[in-house]
C-alpha cells in the first residue's frame, strides 16, 4: 500500500473456479487489495461475508441457488463495494441499480481488472475523506467545497463526469473533483446543451467530444463508453 490507503479487504464468490483463479491472481498486483476468501456458490459467499465484513465483494450473476443480483440485495448494506463479473451484460441496467462500483464481462482480462482496482482505489480513498465535497451550482461555475476550501470552476473546462456510486468524479484538464452528489442530480442542473449523458456512468461536455463512434466516443484524450440506451442521443449529434 501506498500512503495511509487502508487495505481493501475482499471475497469473490463464482461458481467457476477458474474465473476466482484469475481474480486471485491478478489481485496480487495491487497490495491494498487483501484477498479474505473465495467461494465457489452464492450460500457459502453469503455466509462468509457475514462473519468476515468485507469491504469488497467480487460476484458472478448466474449462479446455482442464489443468482449475484439477489445476493447483493441481501448484503448490500454490509458491503462498500461490489464489482460483477459475469458472461451476462443484460443484467448490467440491474447491477447498477444496486450501486455495482463496475460491472465486467467476462473473459476477466489483466488489463480490465486492473482498470476495475483502479477505479476501486479512487473511491476508497474518496470513502475515506473526513470531509465530503459539496458542490454548488450557479450559472456557468460550479463552486465544490473541499474542506475548508472553495473551488470555483468553470463549466467550459469540465471534459466529463463519472458516477462513482453516491459521487460524481469532476475531470477537468488539469485536476479531479469528488462530489457529494449524484450523477443525475448533475444532469438536472446542468445545462442540456452542453452535457449530456452517454452512460450509466458518464456524462460527457458536448464541445470536449472529439470523435463520435457507435459504442464509444472520443472526449479529450479519453475514450468513453456508450451505454446502449444512450446512443440514439449520440447519434442525433452527428447529424446537428
Amino acid at each position: 500500500m501506498t500512503g495511509t490507503l487502508p487495505g481493501i479487504r475482499f471475497i469473490a464468490i463464482d461458481d467457476n473456479p477458474l474465473d476466482l483463479l484469475f481474480i486471485t491472481e491478478f489481485s496480487k498486483a495491487f497490495p491494498f487489495l487483501i484477498h479474505c476468501g473465495t467461494y465457489q456458490s452464492a450460500l457459502e459467499g453469503f455466509e462468509a461475508q457475514q462473519y468476515i465484513k468485507p469491504d469488497l465483494v467480487f460476484l458472478d450473476i448466474e449462479m446455482p441457488q442464489i443468482s449475484g443480483i439477489d445476493l447483493l440485495r441481501k448484503i448490500r448494506e454490509d458491503v462498500s463495494m461490489a464489482v460483477f463479473i459475469t458472461s451476462h451484460p443484460e443484467f448490467a441496467l440491474e447491477g447498477f441499480e444496486l450501486s455495482a462500483l463496475d460491472y465486467i464481462l467476462k473473459p476477466l482480462t489483466e488489463e480490465r481488472f486492473a482498470q476495475a482496482a483502479r477505479r476501486i482505489r479512487e473511491y476508497w480513498e474518496m470513502k475515506q475523506k473526513s470531509q465530503a465535497y459539496e458542490v454548488l451550482f450557479e450559472k456557468d461555475i460550479l463552486t465544490i467545497k473541499e474542506g475548508h476550501n472553495h473551488v470555483r470552476l468553470a463549466q467550459r473546462d469540465i471534459i466529463y463526469l463519472e458516477a462513482m456510486q453516491d459521487y460524481t468524479k469532476i475531470v477537468t484538464p488539469n485536476k479531479n473533483y469528488m462530489t457529494l452528489s449524484s450523477l443525475t442530480y448533475f444532469m438536472e442542473q446542468l445545462p442540456a446543451d452542453r452535457f449530456l449523458r452517454v452512460h450509466r456512468s458518464y456524462a460527457v461536455s458536448v464541445g470536449q467530444i472529439k470523435e463520435l463512434r457507435y459504442s464509444e466516443l472520443l472526449c479529450n484524450n479519453t475514450i468513453i463508453p456508450v451505454g446502449k440506451t444512450y446512443r440514439s442521443a449520440i447519434a442525433k449529434l452527428r447529424f446537428s
